[in-house]
């Protein structure tokens, strides 16, 4: 893809993260605060691109990802890591102390620390893990609580939890995955596109 720009990334990400969510061009303009017209530009050429494919209901298209492209999946994966390391430099912080959780296969953080920063009463974060490394995970999250003033307030899920509770409109997850994808990408990409 050429040069990405802010709305096209916002855009990508917004029908990404939105699983249950049918967005038009109209629909996402408003999310993002930009015309219908160019919304609709940018839609065009990420159709013509591949990026996305439509259906029509009535006058309307409704955009998603297509899927069937590993060229997507990379360009996902790239967005949300961009999105990671473009944060809030408040946030930026969180994002690191996060990363030194070693037994937890992705992370997503989420919640009023990435609306109020330092306002926040504690950090949201979405831990998923195995089974076999649970209870190695709680203890690396009291570790880290121990040692900052805000605290990991986790949500806790197996791989096929996250896959079930996303599928079913699980409100709270439905809500975090709209956050920052701290690492795991592949595993959030792949539970999200089911």
């Amino acid at each position: 893809m050429e040069d990405v720009t802010k709305n096209e990334m916002l855009f990508i990400l917004s029908i990404f993260k939105s699983t249950e969510v049918d967005y038009n061009a109209n629909s996402i303009a408003k999310l993002l605060g930009i015309s219908s017209m160019g919304a609709l530009k940018i839609a065009k050429r990420l159709e013509k691109e591949g990026i996305i494919i439509s259906r029509e209901l009535g006058k309307a298209k409704f955009y998603r990802l297509n899927w069937e492209s590993d060229y997507v999946r990379d360009y996902v994966r790239f967005l949300l890591k961009r999105e990671a390391e473009h944060a809030n430099p408040y946030v930026s912080v969180w994002i690191d102390e996060i990363r030194k959780l070693k037994s937890a296969d992705a992370a997503i953080l989420f919640g009023s620390v990435l609306r109020k920063f330092r306002e926040a009463k504690d950090v949201d974060v979405v831990l998923i893990t195995d089974q076999k490394q649970f209870s190695k995970l709680q203890e690396e999250v009291e570790e880290v609580n121990k040692m900052n003033v805000k605290h990991f307030h986790p949500v806790y899920q197996s791989k096929a939890d996250f896959v079930s509770n996303i599928s079913r409109g699980d409100k709270v997850l439905l809500s975090a995955i709209k956050g920052i994808v701290v690492f795991g990408e592949d595993l959030i990409i792949e539970g999200l596109r089911r």
